[in-house]
């Protein structure tokens, strides 16, 4: 729903400090901060809330998402394709308690199993191994049959299953093609995330506000896999956002069919991001600074918001009246965890493409 976040912002028990930034900025508080983006935000979401859901390929792959489980073990997992972790599989990082997620993990009757890291997982990153102690570093992870990507690029040929001929909801075209049929996804996944901690202590970790992404995800990745949101994107976004604007650059660039990730607690759910002018006004005007004025007199910013207005109607009408839909990122911030309250309670995503 549009105002969803702002519901959970309401609703949050305890109150969050206002001095952590991962934790959502109380109502009152953004409508003093940031009374001009609220705005934006609003109506960009209800554009692309109004927007029809993509069509996926065919034949569709079931991708089912999960990250930040922090070493618990999710009871009810969706049947699907591929299941995908977007990291922090543990809290500590160490070789055991990475080898028990790993062990679940590959237990799971899915075809495929992908996973990256996360700030967590600390083991995985050379540079903060040497701050676990030498009982948790000690000994060597065994992958099984879970692909772990850091850095790296996968393609897998997935098998999907001829549709029952008998259903009736199978069309005719379906029923000629009743064999399996076969499709190639390539993955790029990477752990890296703006810094929110020591830097010996929490993995993959660079400066926030250094690029550490152009050019760096093959262009013809289908589904990418990160642990830190794009920047204003299922992260918090009011009223800085906690994710990174070279990797939104970066998947603007590549435009993969899904972007999974989370490491935002507060910013798990699902979207799809629309590549067009009314996406374009809302990064622009996202990224406006007015500190004093905290916007109100910014006529750059009352500018972009006017913009996703026009721009959103336009490929309103362009989706529903003429039943076009242009290029098109689903995005998943698949984190488990309910903000800190270390317990879970986010919806398991599921997403075909």
């Amino acid at each position: 729903m549009v105002f969803e976040t702002l519901t959970r912002w309401r609703s949050s028990n305890p109150p969050p400090s206002p001095h952590d930034p991962f934790e959502p900025t109380p109502f009152p508080t953004l409508l003093f901060r940031a009374p001009v983006k609220l705005v934006l935000y609003n109506l960009f979401h209800l554009f692309t809330h109004l927007r029809s859901a993509p069509t996926p390929s065919d034949p569709p792959i079931r991708v089912v998402c999960i990250s930040d489980t922090h070493d618990s073990l999710p009871a009810d997992i969706p049947h699907g394709d591929i299941l995908i972790h977007a990291g922090d599989l543990t809290n500590s990082g160490s070789v055991a308690d990475i080898q028990a997620q790993i062990d679940w993990l590959s237990s799971l009757p899915h075809k495929e199993i992908v996973v990256i890291s996360g700030n967590h997982d600390t083991y995985l990153d050379p540079r903060t191994r040497p701050s676990l102690t030498e009982l948790q570093r000690s000994g060597a992870i065994d992958w099984k049959r879970v692909h772990y990507l850091q850095h790296r690029r996968l393609s897998l040929t997935i098998t999907v299953d001829a549709p029952d001929s008998s259903s009736p909801t199978i069309t005719e075209r379906s029923r000629l093609l009743s064999g399996p049929r076969h499709r190639r996804i390539r993955l790029y996944g990477a752990p890296q995330i703006p810094a929110c901690g020591p830097m010996s202590v929490h993995a993959f970790q660079y400066p926030r506000g250094q690029d550490a992404w152009s050019e760096t995800v093959p262009e013809d990745t289908d589904i990418l896999i990160t642990h830190t949101p794009p920047k204003y994107h299922l992260d918090l976004a009011l009223p800085e956002g906690m994710g990174c604007e070279h990797l939104l650059a970066e998947v603007k660039r590549v435009k993969p069919a899904l972007h999974v990730f989370g490491h935002v607690h507060w910013g798990a759910g699902k979207m799809v991001v629309w590549w067009d002018g009314c996406h374009d006004a809302f990064e622009r005007g996202m990224a406006v600074q007015s500190r004093w004025t905290r916007g109100v007199l910014n006529p750059r910013l009352w500018w972009n918001a006017v913009r996703v207005g026009y721009r959103g109607i336009k490929g309103l009408v362009w989706d529903r009246v003429w039943g076009g839909q242009g290029q098109r990122t689903v995005m998943v911030n698949a984190a488990q965890m309910v903000g800190n309250t270390g317990k879970f309670g986010n919806r398991v995503q599921v997403v075909d493409i």
